[in-house]
C-alpha cells in the first residue's frame, strides 16, 4: 500500500494532533499527581480522631506515587523510542515550539468540540462514552518483520526504574523522601521534549540545565485517554487479560482456523481497528499474512513500541488500576503490578507480511486499490465506532473476495450516540437485526451467529463489571446476492 502525500495543510494538522497526543502522554504523571494531591487534601479535612483511624492512607499515597513513576517510566521509554512521521520541530501556521503555549495541538477535530473524545470501551468504567478522532491518513508502519527480531535502540535502560531504583518495591518505597523517588522523571521528560523540539529556551539557564515545568494545558479527556491506553495494555498484552482475550479473541481465531484448514498459501486478513496489535498479531500466528488497521495514534504509538521494541517477555511492570479508588476490594489489589507482554511478539511464530496501517478505515480502505483485496476481515469492537455504519459494510463488502468471510464481535454501543455539539456529526445508531439487513443488502450470507458475554479493559477484581452481550458472526460474500450491485 503506497504512502499518502499530504497536502501543507492536511500535513499542519497532523503534526498539531501528534503533538497534543505527545502532550498528553507527557503529562501522565502531573495530572496523577494532581490526583494525589486531592486525596492528601481529603485526608486532612478529616477529624483527629479519624486521621488516626485511617492512618495508613497517607503510606498509600506514598505508595501511589512510585506505582505512577513507574507508569511514567514506561511512557517516557516509549515516547523516546517512537519516530513521528512528520517533523515535528516545524513551525506551523506561526506557531514555534518554543512557547508552551503551543505544545499541545489541535486536529481538525477541535473544530468539532465533541468528537475528538475517548472511545466507549476504552473506559466503561468511568463513563466514558466517545471516541477520539484524530485525523491520520493510510501512512503504512510495518511492525515487526517474521524473520528479524525486535530491536531496542532507546537512550534509556528497559529495566531501569528511574525515580526509585535500588530494588525497592512499592511499600519500601513509601519509607524514601518525595524529593528522592516522587518527583518528575525530569531527565526523562526533557529528553523526549528536546526530541519533539519543545524545549522552552527561559527555562535552561547559563550553567544550569533544569527540566521544564511542563505547563502543557492537557484537556482532562485526553488525560483520560492516555490511562485508558494504560488499562489496554492489560487487556492485550498481560496475563492478567487472558480472560478477556480468550472471551474476545479466541473464538474468532478458532472460527479462522475452521474456515481456512488449509493455510499452506497464506490467506489474507485486515483487522480493522487493531487497537494495541494483539489480536492481528495472533493472526498472523496462525498462518495468515495480517494487517491491523488503527485510527488512534494513542494506540499506534504504543503497539509499535510494544511489537517493535520488546526484548523479551515481561520486560515492563505497570500499575493499571491506580487512577480509581472506587469498588476496590483492597488497596492491595488498586496497587497490584502487572508485567507486559506476556509473550515476545518478534519470537510468537507469525507469518510474513504482518503489518498495521495507521489511518481511518473508510478513507484507507475505500479505494479502488483495495477491491476484494481480502480472503477475510475481522472486526472486533469496531462496527459502533462508525460515523455511518452503513458505509463501513459497505466497504467490508468492497474489498472482500467473492466467498471472502467476515468474522465479527462486539456490542453495538455507538461511539458518536451521545456527541452533542454545535457541528452535530453524523451518528447513524441502527439495531442489530437492522445491521444484519444492512448486511444482507450488501450480499453477505450468515453462516453462524451467536451472543458472547464478555469485558473490555475489566479489572477482574474490582467490585464492579460492566459486561457486554456481544454478537458473534461469521457471514460469507456471495456478490450475486447483493442488491446493491444489482441497483448500479
Amino acid at each position: 500500500m503506497a504512502a499518502r502525500r499530504y497536502t501543507e495543510h492536511e500535513e499542519a494538522l497532523e503534526i498539531k494532533s501528534l503533538r497534543r497526543i505527545i502532550a498528553a502522554y507527557i503529562n501522565y504523571q502531573d495530572a496523577a499527581e494532581k490526583d494525589v494531591k486531592r486525596y492528601e487534601r481529603s485526608f486532612k479535612k478529616l477529624s483527629p480522631a479519624h486521621k488516626e483511624l485511617l492512618f495508613h492512607l497517607g503510606l498509600k499515597y506514598q505508595r501511589l506515587r512510585w506505582c505512577i513513576s513507574m507508569n511514567t517510566s514506561f511512557i517516557m521509554n516509549m515516547l523516546e523510542a517512537f519516530e513521528p512521521p512528520f517533523d515535528m520541530s516545524q513551525c506551523v501556521d506561526g506557531d514555534c515550539h518554543d512557547c508552551a503555549e503551543h505544545m499541545h495541538g489541535h486536529s481538525h477535530a477541535d473544530t468539532i468540540n465533541n468528537s475528538e473524545l475517548l472511545a466507549q470501551h476504552c473506559c466503561p468504567e468511568e463513563g466514558a462514552n466517545t471516541r477520539e478522532t484524530e485525523n491520520k491518513k493510510d501512512e503504512e508502519v510495518h511492525m515487526v518483520g517474521s524473520s528479524q527480531p525486535a530491536a531496542c535502540n532507546l537512550g534509556i535502560s528497559q529495566g531501569e526504574d528511574k525515580s526509585c531504583n535500588d530494588g525497592k518495591d512499592a511499600s519500601a518505597a513509601a519509607n524514601c523522601q518525595d524529593t528522592d523517588c516522587f518527583a518528575s522523571s525530569t531527565d526523562e521528560n526533557e529528553a523526549v521534549l528536546q526530541k519533539y523540539a519543545w524545549q522552552r529556551v527561559n527555562q535552561i539557564t547559563p550553567g544550569h540545565r533544569r527540566a521544564p515545568s511542563l505547563p502543557l494545558d492537557v484537556p482532562p479527556v485526553d488525560v483520560d485517554k492516555v490511562r485508558c491506553i494504560i488499562r489496554n495494555i492489560v487487556r492485550d498484552w498481560a496475563q492478567e487479560g487472558q480472560i478477556e482475550r480468550d472471551e474476545c479473541y479466541k473464538p474468532i481465531l478458532e472460527e479462522l482456523n475452521r474456515l481456512f484448514p488449509d493455510r499452506s498459501r497464506p490467506p489474507s486478513c485486515l483487522v480493522p481497528g487493531a487497537g494495541l496489535g494483539r489480536l492481528a498479531l495472533e493472526i498472523s500466528s496462525l498462518g495468515f499474512v495480517s494487517q491491523g488497521n488503527e485510527f488512534s495514534y494513542y494506540m499506534m504509538i504504543c503497539s509499535s513500541f510494544i511489537l517493535n521494541h520488546t526484548q523479551e517477555a515481561n520486560e515492563w511492570t505497570i500499575y493499571p488500576w491506580i487512577h480509581n479508588n472506587c469498588n476496590s476490594l483492597s488497596d492491595k489489589d488498586q496497587l497490584r503490578a502487572v508485567s507486559f507482554p506476556d509473550i515476545h511478539p518478534s519470537s510468537a511464530g507469525i507469518t510474513e507480511g504482518f503489518s498495521m496501517c495507521a489511518g481511518d478505515f473508510v478513507e484507507v480502505y475505500n479505494e479502488e486499490s483495495q477491491e476484494s483485496a481480502w480472503d477475510a476481515v475481522v472486526t472486533c469492537f469496531f462496527l459502533d465506532t462508525a460515523h455511518n455504519i452503513v458505509e463501513y459494510i459497505e466497504i467490508i463488502s468492497k474489498i472482500l473476495k467473492d466467498g471472502g468471510v467476515w468474522v465479527n464481535m462486539g456490542p453495538l454501543l455507538y461511539h458518536f450516540a451521545d456527541a452533542y455539539g454545535p457541528d452535530d456529526d453524523m451518528s447513524i445508531e441502527l439495531s442489530l437485526e437492522d445491521v444484519k439487513r444492512v448486511a444482507y443488502h450488501y450480499g453477505f450470507v450468515m453462516e453462524v451467529e451467536k451472543m458472547i458475554d464478555t469485558t473490555y479493559t475489566a479489572n477482574m477484581v474490582s467490585m464492579m463489571q460492566n459486561r457486554y452481550r456481544a454478537a458473534f458472526w461469521t457471514m460469507r460474500k456471495d456478490a450475486s446476492r447483493s442488491k446493491a450491485k444489482k441497483r448500479q
